[in-house]
């Protein structure tokens, strides 16, 4: 895990310590083993996983700091359509006050998410096997979390709609895009996030070592109360998105 460390430091100022590094070994070691046979991820080369799972999924540490007082550090978070536990795992491991629910419908992957989890001794990580809509709709859930997450799931028109019926007003969503796709995409969303309560804070693009395209963190503040129809029912955003 030396470039893992190595680029944290540099681009996170973040110090990851020798108890952090074995359990990203371990993660990545859990991932090559269970991935044949729960399709977890197709990036499995050592330093690819190092960049593009771990350290991608660190760098939604880069928003943290910009919030509000009483988001540092944020208490709880939730990750929409997590697969492998990106962003979320890495996240929490580096922050181990964190409460966070992973969301991922199909079993597999969240049977890997439990048993990952396990292995690392990760406590106050719940997983979910359901659709997003679902969750969003469950009491236990909606308007709870002070972070939503996302990475790689859908258009942001859409993922607004999963994410911000979960954020308690003043909460933030942060979405992980390729940077050349999000003046488009939020170009798009903006009917979306008036009417879901969201509005665009901050767009931070980030460069990771060997990817010649940029990645970027899109921030959303919750701004109002989401109203109460919203989410529409299970794959009705993504069918037709506000």
């Amino acid at each position: 895990m030396d470039l893992l460390a190595d680029q944290a430091r540099q681009l996170l100022d973040l110090d990851l310590s020798p108890a952090q590094l074995a359990a990203f070994r371990r993660y990545a070691d859990e991932l090559r083993a269970w991935n044949a046979r729960a399709g977890l991820t197709a990036i499995t080369d050592d330093e690819a996983v190092q960049v593009q799972h771990f350290l991608d999924s660190l760098t939604c540490l880069l928003v943290w700091p910009a919030q509000s007082t009483n988001l540092l550090p944020p208490q709880s978070a939730i990750d929409i359509g997590t697969g492998a536990g990106f962003p979320g795992l890495p996240l929490r491991i580096v922050r181990p006050d964190l409460r966070l629910t992973l969301v991922e419908s199909v079993h597999k992957k969240a049977d890997f998410l439990r048993h990952v989890a396990g292995v690392l001794g990760l406590d106050g990580v719940t997983v979910l096997a359901a659709r997003a809509e679902d969750v969003s709709r469950d009491p236990a859930h909606r308007e709870r979390y002070d972070v939503a997450l996302a990475r790689a799931v859908a258009d942001l028109r859409v993922l607004v709609e999963y994410a911000l019926p979960l954020l308690r007003v003043g909460g933030v969503f942060i979405a992980q895009k390729t940077a050349a796709a999000v003046p488009e995409e939020l170009a798009a969303a903006g009917h979306a996030l008036d009417v879901l309560g969201g509005s665009v804070s901050d767009v931070i693009e980030v460069t990771l070592p060997g990817l010649r395209e940029p990645r970027a963190l899109v921030v959303i503040a919750k701004t109002t109360p989401t109203p109460a129809k919203y989410p529409r029912r299970a794959g009705m955003p993504a069918k037709r998105p506000l």
